[in-house]
This record gives structure tokens, C-alpha cells and sequence, in this order.
């Protein structure tokens, strides 16, 4: 039976950069990388990931069939479907996993704990890569220590806005929460028929960066066990400041409270919105749908507190190998992706971000207006969410969305919502035995 390599899991992003990425040695290959006449490997990848995958992959299927004998054969997946498949597989024992998996990075630590995972530790240092792999990135697929797979490729959030409006009214992209305060409600002022800056009540992920901001924690792990941290006194502060740009300073009005990410984004396109946190692929996707806003566009990391960055979480796709009588050749393939030639060909048709340190540096170095806060911001202020098979259901549940929704609606206060939503996620954690 042919084994599968799957893509599953990532953010499906279109990042408004065009790079080289991920170059690396290929390491020694060895015999392994030889034994693969007459096998096949099955690959899964996830519709959306790139417009059209398949000359990538008919390229590199040749590629790695005259390095190894091994044949590959491909299979598009949907991202709606691809986790129910995963588990299925799992449980379905060896003969139904893939030999390689792209798995989105918040789903490493679930399918790491179920013994499904090949720990590559070794083998990528021995590839020369451990050193250079982006902190954040390597980070959210790693537990315990142990590696399971290798970066492929990535995104981060940071501000978004309108250098034209900020122009027009003599703004500037704001380095503080004073200053963000500040120039949203300048921008409500001037620009009322605009939203200044979405504090979006569906959006986790926009929430997340003003608790790490403040010092806090969505959660921490002490004797294997895990606590949610958003009521500590830090994650209050955090999101007291977040909600309070809305409840207090009313910079953004009440049909925001509900909005997701993706509305967000729709608002955007329409040309509604002076600011607001926003993938590094947010602006290319905003000139695609909006081409009057060509030009028109900056981008800030998101300030800390007192100046410098808060943490953004880094998300993104990793290519993993599973437990089966493949494992050495599928790590063969998975090195040949996420290095050198491939991993650079991979970039520039997709327009993400590498995993690798010394390729994203390329890309900050290029001072792309556009590119270059969003690289910084995942250099060096990239974070990763709780990294339990629990942490799934928690973001399944809400728990962030419904806690910010409670406090922009009125129907709580910030402590009581974040009391309500601390004890909601710890009950969750506790069912992770």
C-alpha cells in the first residue's frame, strides 16, 4: 500500500513579498536517500495553499525519482476536511498514515502526542539547519524537546494602514500603545465614515498580541499540567487596553464587536479601514481585491507597551514525517523541499515566508516597505500558542472570541470575562490527560 505525504493544518496565506527562501545543504543523504526504486510516496497537499501546486510538484516529483527511484504521487486535500483525515488516519494504525505530512504548526503538538510524529532531531542538525531555523518556527514544532519536522513556510501578523490617510492628516505609525491610542482616535475624528482601527471580537489572534504585549500569558505548563494565564493581573492589562480602544475610545464601532479576520480583510478591500492588525499577506491580498489602493499602503510591527514589538503568533506550515517503513525516504523528500532549490522555488511561486533565519534576513534586508516590519516582527517578536493537543478545543470553543465579545458587548467586565474564560479553558486542559 502506498504511503501518503499530506498537507494539512497551515494558515492558507498570500504574502505580498517575492524571495529566494530556505536555501540550505542538502546534507549527506547517505544510502537512504537511493532506496527508493519501485516505492511510492502519496502526498496530500491542501487546496489554497498556492493557486496552482501541481507544476511545483510534478517538478519535484521528477527531481526526487532520478535522486531516488522513489515515485510520488499527489493528492489535494480541503483545508475544512483535513484534520478529521488526519485523525482517522491515526487511528487507522500504520497502514493509513503518511509517510510526510505538511502539518499547520498548532496542530504538531496533537499529532506529536499521539506517537504518530518521527522525532527528526537528529536529523536535522545533521543537516546543518538546527542553528538557523527561525526561533518561533522551530519552536511550535518542537515538544518536549524533540523535533517533528522540518519549517516549510510561514506568516505573522502586524499593523496595517492607510499610508495615504496617515499622510493626509500628518500621522505617524505608531510605536506605543499611547501612540496607537492616540492616532485611532485622531483617525475617528478625521475620518468618521472610515473604522479607525477593528477591534474585532472573532479575531483570537488579534487579541493575543496586546496580552503578550502586557506581559501575560495565555497559558503556562509547570509538572506537565497547564493553567490558562488569561486572568493573570498582566492579561487583564493587556486585554483591558485592547477592549477599552473600543469601550472607551470608540474607535471602533459596534458592528466590529462580531467580526472575524476575514471581515476584516472584506472591509479592507472595500476601502473601510485606516488601521488594524493584519497578516504580512494582508496587503498584497488587499491591492488584488482593490487595486485604487495600489501604493497606498504601510505596515508597522505591532508596538510593545513602551516602545519596541508585542509578540504576534507565528503560524505557519511544517513538513512532518509519520511512523512508517518509509520514514528514511520520506525524510529525504522532506529535506529536498524545505532546502536548497526547492525550498527557494516554493517561495517565489507562493509568496511566503521561509523558515530559515539567513533567508528571512534576505528578505528584511530588501526594505520592501511592506515586507520588512512583517519579517522583523517574526524575527524577533514571533510566539506561538499553547503547545497541547488541548489548546485545539480551546480555539474550537471560542474561548478568546467569547471572552472579548462579552466585553465589548457590556454583558461583562474585563476581570469577570477573563475569570470566565481562564475557568472555561482550564476545564478544557483538564480533560487533556
Amino acid at each position: 500500500m502506498n504511503r501518503r505525504v499530506i498537507a494539512a493544518g497551515c494558515i492558507a496565506m498570500s504574502l505580498g513579498l517575492t524571495a529566494t527562501a530556505c536555501g540550505g545543504d542538502d546534507g549527506d543523504s547517505g544510502d537512504k536517500a537511493t532506496d527508493g526504486k519501485g516505492k511510492t510516496l502519496t502526498v496530500w497537499i491542501m487546496e489554497g495553499t498556492n493557486p496552482d501546486a501541481r507544476p511545483f510538484f510534478a517538478e519535484a516529483g521528477k527531481a526526487f525519482e532520478k535522486k531516488t527511484g522513489a515515485k510520488i504521487h499527489v493528492e489535494y486535500q480541503q483545508w475544512a476536511t483535513a484534520q478529521k483525515k488526519f485523525t482517522t488516519a491515526i487511528e487507522g494504525g500504520e497502514d493509513q498514515v503518511p509517510d510526510v505530512a505538511e502539518v499547520g504548526t498548532t496542530w504538531v503538538p496533537q499529532f506529536a502526542e499521539t506517537g504518530a510524529l518521527v522525532d527528526v532531531t537528529d536529523d536535522v542538525k545533521k543537516s546543518g539547519l538546527n542553528d538557523d531555523l527561525v526561533p518561533g518556527l522551530k519552536d511550535a514544532g518542537t515538544l518536549d524537546g524533540k523535533q517533528y519536522g522540518m519549517p516549510w513556510y510561514a506568516g505573522v501578523r502586524s499593523i496595517v494602514y492607510r499610508k495615504d490617510i496617515f499622510e493626509k492628516h500628518g500621522l505617524k505609525a505608531p510605536t506605543t500603545w499611547k501612540e496607537l491610542e492616540a492616532t485611532a482616535k485622531t483617525l475617528k475624528e478625521k475620518e468618521p465614515k472610515m473604522v479607525s482601527f477593528p477591534v474585532a471580537g472573532g479575531a483570537e489572534m488579534f487579541a493575543a498580541p496586546f496580552i503578550w504585549g502586557a506581559g501575560g500569558e495565555l497559558a503556562t505548563e509547570s509538572g506537565g499540567k497547564w493553567k490558562s494565564g488569561l486572568n493573570s493581573p498582566e492579561a487583564i492589562k493587556g486585554i483591558e487596553y485592547y477592549t477599552g480602544l473600543a469601550t472607551k475610545d470608540k474607535v471602533s464601532p459596534a458592528k466590529v464587536n462580531t467580526w472575524t479576520e476575514k471581515e476584516v480583510g472584506d472591509a479592507w478591500n472595500k476601502g473601510e479601514i485606516a488601521m488594524s492588525v493584519g497578516g504580512n499577506w494582508t496587503p498584497k491580498a488587499i491591492v488584488d481585491a482593490n487595486k485604487d489602493l495600489k501604493g497606498k499602503l504601510g505596515a508597522v510591527p505591532i508596538p510593545g507597551e513602551n516602545g519596541g514589538m508585542s509578540k504576534s503568533f507565528l503560524g505557519g506550515s511544517y513538513l512532518s514525517t509519520f511512523n512508517t517503513d518509509k520514514k528514511d525516504l520520506a525524510w529525504e523528500f522532506v529535506k529536498m523541499l524545505t532546502t536548497g532549490e526547492f525550498a527557494a522555488k516554493w517561495a517565489e511561486q507562493t509568496n511566503y515566508f521561509p523558515g530559515q533565519n539567513s533567508e528571512l534576513k534576505k528578505i528584511e534586508a530588501k526594505k520592501d516597505p511592506l515586507v520588512e516590519p512583517f519579517a522583523k516582527q517574526m524575527l524577533e517578536a514571533g510566539a506561538t500558542v499553547p503547545k497541547t493537543k488541548a489548546y485545539g478545543e480551546i480555539q474550537a470553543s471560542k474561548v478568546i472570541p467569547g471572552m472579548v465579545q462579552s466585553i465589548l458587548t457590556g454583558k461583562s467586565s474585563v476581570k469577570d470575562a477573563a475569570d470566565k474564560a481562564a475557568k472555561d479553558m482550564d476545564a478544557i486542559f483538564a480533560k487533556d490527560k
